[in-house]
């Protein structure tokens, strides 16, 4: 039997949470348990898409995974050649106008996002300990240099204890308040502030509004609906479920609050009244869209019920490691969607790192400081292209329409040029001569 070299506790069982225990299952000698909130392991939502870049990263986890992921997209063939993704159209008159194509090198892969997330709970190790109902209040880490355990504590006034905490909680995370009060521990005046400014969530400016559509229903009254066979934007609709039904999105977008997502001083941003996510009617879902082109139309009219969802997005960090605590996915960089699929390529980083030959307890806090250096920059800098795109799908920006596909395309071409490979090179490397030396 291996003996554990530490154990990884990991809060959230959503997609980042689960692929991470997931990737650190091929590393005998790395202890996993899995903390989630919820009753059980389930994601809310409805429809997910996966550009070619991070597919190839959920591939690492194994040919099984794969495999299950091509069995549930819809509609999808493997290609790495370019082909049309989604399509672009002026909508807000009464004849719309189709603007452009947008290329990727892939197709975009579909699915429902409970299906995606059944894929990687079906492949969670037996190995990996798993517990509902744990919502992390807060974690105490004596001396980030030491070795002394993590403790946590739940809501249910239960505790653990853990070698290494990987917050994957979401934006409203536990872990990601508890480091930024530890970071700002160590700093004074105006950098203490900022790190604690980093805590809560801010409202972005945009409201989702978000339902699934019965294909059928809508095949019934419109044959030959665009929405039944490729993807539009900015009123995002596409088949998922094996072309059972149709993801719907909308957006509204307050251009004030958008254009300052990410200013330094948030202060006296206005913050959403209300719940942030809330079922609402078919008529509150479909007032904001009145006076849109007449395709939108059999769309809004097989909804009958949806959620609203204020997007709420977290400030850049100071960092997305302390001492053995780490943060990933929305717990560490939640922005607005869309463009960003970012969870899962920094699950399998963290992996990468956690179960390099180098990284042992006393060296975690260097392991992890790798994985701040090369994905925290990434990260942001995604972020922001995400808010951009926003802005021109929703026609904020000065950009005129002939020039739209080129701005839209080079904000949007990492998602497909880019690979994950190259930083994973980069860290081992650095962990290598750690090694060595």
């Amino acid at each position: 039997m291996t003996i554990a070299k530490f154990k990884v506790a990991i809060c959230g069982g959503g997609v980042g949470g689960l692929t991470l225990a997931v990737a650190l299952s091929k590393y005998p000698d790395i202890q996993v348990e899995v903390f989630e909130a919820a009753k059980s392991f389930k994601e809310i939502g409805a429809g997910v898409g996966l550009w070619l870049r991070p597919f190839k990263v959920m591939r690492k986890l194994g040919a099984e995974v794969e495999q299950a992921l091509l069995s549930i997209a819809t509609d999808y063939e493997m290609t790495e050649g370019f082909v049309p993704s989604m399509t672009y159209r002026k909508s807000d008159q009464p004849e719309g106008v189709e603007l452009f194509q947008l290329m990727t090198k892939g197709a975009l892969m579909r699915f429902h996002r409970a299906d995606f997330h059944g894929v990687l709970l079906a492949h969670l190790p037996e190995s990996s300990k798993t517990h509902n109902s744990k919502r992390l209040v807060s974690y105490m880490q004596l001396n980030p240099a030491s070795n002394s355990p993590i403790t946590l504590t739940f809501a249910d006034g239960t505790t653990s204890t853990c070698d290494v905490l990987v917050g994957a909680d979401g934006v409203k995370s536990a872990v990601r308040g508890g480091m930024m009060r530890e970071i700002a521990q160590s700093l004074s005046g105006r950098a203490a502030a900022s790190a604690l400014s980093c805590i809560d969530p801010i409202w972005s400016g945009a409201v989702a509004y978000r339902t699934l559509i019965d294909a059928e229903r809508l095949r019934a009254s419109q044959p030959n609906h665009r929405a039944l066979r490729e993807t539009t934007v900015f009123m995002i609709a596409y088949p998922i479920s094996q072309g059972k039904h149709i993801n719907f999105a909308a957006f509204t977008l307050c251009p004030d609050l958008i254009s300052t997502a990410y200013a330094s001083d948030t202060s006296k941003r206005r913050r959403f009244e209300g719940p942030w996510v809330g079922e609402i009617t078919k008529e509150e879902f479909r007032k904001p869209f009145e006076g849109l082109e007449h395709d939108t139309k059999p769309l809004l009219e097989c909804v009958d019920k949806g959620m609203q969802w204020a997007v709420h997005t977290v400030k850049h960090l100071p960092a997305h490691s302390h001492g053995r605590v780490a943060l990933l996915g929305d717990a560490a960089h939640a922005m607005m969607p869309f463009q960003g699929s970012g969870a899962a390529k920094d699950a399998y980083f963290l992996a990468t790192v956690l179960g390099h030959p180098s990284t042992t307890l006393k060296t975690v806090p260097r392991a992890l400081a790798v994985y701040d250096k090369l994905r925290r920059p990434f990260s942001s800098d995604v972020a922001l292209r995400a808010k951009v795109n926003g802005e021109i799908s929703a026609f904020q920006v000065d950009v005129p329409l002939a020039e739209m596909s080129e701005m839209v395309t080079k904000n949007w071409e990492w998602a497909w040029m880019s690979d994950l490979d190259e930083a994973l090179e980069d860290a081992v490397k650095i962990l290598d001569s750690a090694l060595a030396s």
